[in-house]
């Protein structure tokens, strides 16, 4: 198997569970529309890359997991603060349509899921362990299997993007509304298990 088939299977497998991610990933694709979707999946794959890098490279993976404790709190913080808007468009729910997202909002979909995404030691982990057990299958070429786990992730994120967009046309704006209370109760109780969980 080429290094960028190897990446694609990786990549995919590390972004396919359902975590806190894919569920802001599912809300802003029904609160937001598809251009805010994608933004914050590829934010998401961004990091799986970067991961994906840094352990390619041999670049100090262990160095990186001694920030594992920081990492977890500093990403239970930054989830907390996400769960915040679907709760208030709960409460404070819009009138009309909401309008397109401007450049800016994409950009910031796409640079806090990239944030929270590196913020997860579980990540790097995760590509330790596939590339210990790939063994000499991964060794073909790191800029292939770096663009291959891009790739991999990218397209698990434009999957559960039209996924949601498709079951968003049976949802009603009661629904939604339902959407914005379950993912915005789970985004904080999640970010503050991974807050509190290491003081204890």
């Amino acid at each position: 198997m080429s290094a960028f088939a190897t990446g694609a299977l990786m990549g995919f497998a590390i972004a396919a569970p359902v975590g806190p991610i894919g569920l802001l990933c599912i809300r802003r694709s029904l609160a937001d529309g598809r251009a805010a979707g994608l933004a914050t999946g590829l934010g998401a794959a961004a990091a799986d890359a970067t991961y994906g890098i840094a352990v390619a490279m041999g670049l100090a993976a262990t160095g990186l997991l001694a920030y594992a404790l920081p990492m977890q709190i500093l990403g239970g913080l930054l989830l907390i603060w996400l769960g915040i808007g679907p709760l208030r468009s709960f409460l404070h729910p819009a009138t009309h349509p909401p309008a397109g997202r401007t450049g800016l909002d994409t950009l910031r979909a796409f640079s806090g899921t990239y944030l929270l995404t590196l913020s997860n030691p579980a990540t790097i982990l995760a590509f330790l362990a596939m590339l210990a057990g790939l063994g000499t299958a991964a060794a073909g070429g790191p800029v292939w299997l770096v663009a291959g786990v891009f790739a991999g992730s990218a397209l698990w994120w434009l999957m559960l993007v039209h996924a949601a967009l498709y079951a968003g046309r049976y949802l009603t704006p009661q629904s939604l509304r339902r959407i914005d209370l379950a993912s915005g109760v789970i985004l904080i109780l999640w970010g503050a298990v991974l807050v509190v969980k290491p003081l204890i």
